[in-house]
């Protein structure tokens, strides 16, 4: 297997790639830019030996058609998008990147169809608004998806190309709906407040969560995990599946820090916003299909992720310009 990822050096995209060279396989990162401060925190120098850079523009369809050949990539693990603050402030752009690019990814499979044996991109947990008023019990993956934001409507869009591309060229694909990803290395968008906490506790700074309600805690490790058994388990046809972790009210994750960090008793608060996103989603047709999946306690994955950044901040390596 040959990964090329686009948005690799994106934080779920540098889990990916620690887990690819943890099984000894290369990686190749497809993106506008080399910049590795996500992995520097994850890999040493010999193992950021194995991943390779990619010069190009996701949003150009010869580029990634180009750059999937010259690689000789035979599955695509596309990433790339810009985050909702980005697709709400210039939704023209968010529609460049988030659907083109994805657009010129199934194109580059269709163009190289007996290399390409897969592609597997991220949708996202914002393909759902908030639940019906008579909902109960998780949501399913196969409501009626009215996102609310434009960077959901994007991923909607992606997720219905995905099954045309499979009804037009039998192109093979899975979407993943991540929702609030924690951990080292996630220090941008909307959802990005939780880890952003515990970094600060980690630096003995004071923080404060802008919302509140229900969140869907998802551990990063667990997250890449899941991207990398969409690309390997027997799969066939074109489908999007939500993705589930510790669904719980934001005063739980507050307590479990609490639990692990005493002193972040006194340096972190929450609002009380719920978040205009369905928090609490089935996974059931995810896990038959891929399954069984890592599922990292929340308690465990917020040690894991203190336990790193305080290790970063003795060492004088944490980058805390997230905070501010």
């Amino acid at each position: 297997m040959r990964v090329l990822m686009t948005g690799g050096y994106g934080c779920i995209g540098s889990w990916v790639a620690k887990q690819l060279i943890d099984h000894s396989q290369d990686v190749w990162i497809l993106d506008l830019k080399e910049d590795t401060h996500r992995l520097d925190l994850l890999l040493d120098a010999d193992q950021k030996e194995r991943v390779h850079f990619v010069p190009g523009d996701v949003s150009d369809p010869d580029v990634v058609r180009g750059a999937v050949e010259r690689v000789g990539a035979t599955h695509l693990l596309h990433l790339a998008g810009l985050q909702t603050p980005t697709c709400r402030a210039n939704p023209i752009l968010g529609a460049k990147v988030n659907v083109i690019g994805t657009l010129a990814v199934f194109e580059a499979a269709v163009a190289l169809k007996g290399q390409v044996e897969r592609v597997v991109y991220a949708s996202s947990a914002a393909v759902h608004g908030p639940p019906e008023a008579d909902a109960t019990g998780p949501v399913a993956d196969e409501v009626r998806l009215a996102p609310l934001t434009h960077y959901g409507a994007f991923k909607v869009c992606n997720e219905l190309n995905a099954k045309v591309y499979w009804l037009d060229q039998g192109v093979t694909s899975v979407g993943l709906r991540p929702w609030t990803v924690y951990g080292v290395g996630r220090d941008f968008g909307m959802t990005s407040e939780p880890t952003k906490a515990i970094k600060a506790v980690a630096a003995g700074r004071p923080y404060r969560i802008s919302y509140g309600g229900l969140q869907d805690l998802q551990y990063v490790g667990d997250v890449a995990a899941t991207f990398l058994r969409a690309l390997t388990a027997p799969f066939e046809g074109a489908d999007a599946f939500n993705v589930r972790g510790a669904v719980v009210p934001i005063e739980t994750f507050v307590a479990t820090l609490r639990e692990v960090a005493p002193r972040s008793a006194e340096l972190v608060t929450h609002g009380d916003r719920q978040l205009p996103i369905a928090p609490d989603l089935d996974d059931t047709r995810l896990d038959a299909r891929l399954g069984p999946l890592p599922r990292t306690s929340l308690q465990d994955g917020i040690l894991e992720t203190f336990r790193r950044f305080a290790s970063l901040h003795e060492e004088g390596r944490l980058d805390l310009s997230d905070l501010s």
